[in-house]
């Protein structure tokens, strides 16, 4: 899984970040590119366009859902059936897929944004019993970050 919280483990409010930080767009293309990219319908539709070098896998309830640029699912089973030749399948996105994906990931690349945020959608928490933090690289705050962050790696134990 791949995904950015707050603090408080804040993801977004109306289907949008509450956040900009270009350091971190660039690490989700550099980890996420020649790689399929699992998520929920709004997460798929909050993008203009697919992005680039990567197969998008939209989960969706509505089985009549069709969208260029994504191969469409009903389930998280289905969604890593359809990922199978991928060795690293990233999950990113939204709330309720990725307290799907905390059931079946091995390794969680989390960017902890450091501040509390209004938010609507939330990042399941980690526990400690079952996840490891194996990295933690702590970025300041400067003139194209308007929060510090720490990039953590979490591998299931």
């Amino acid at each position: 899984m791949i995904a950015a919280a707050g603090q408080n483990n804040e993801l977004g409010k109306d289907n949008d970040l509450v956040w900009h930080l270009p350091n971190d767009f660039k690490r989700f293309k550099q980890l996420t590119t020649g790689h399929y990219i699992i998520m929920g319908r709004k997460t798929f539709e909050s993008f203009p366009k697919p992005l680039p070098n990567r197969i998008h896998v939209v989960i969706t309830r509505n089985k009549d859902y069709v969208r260029a640029g994504a191969v469409v699912v009903h389930s998280m089973e289905e969604a890593l059936a359809v990922a199978k030749e991928d060795q690293q399948p990233f999950i990113i996105g939204g709330g309720e897929i990725y307290t799907m994906g905390l059931m079946v990931a091995h390794k969680i690349e989390l960017t902890r944004v450091h501040g509390s945020f209004d938010a609507d959608t939330f990042f399941p928490a980690i526990s400690r019993e079952d996840w490891k933090l194996t990295s933690a690289e702590t970025h300041e705050k400067d003139e194209k970050h308007r929060f510090s962050f720490t990039y953590e790696t979490w591998v299931r134990k």
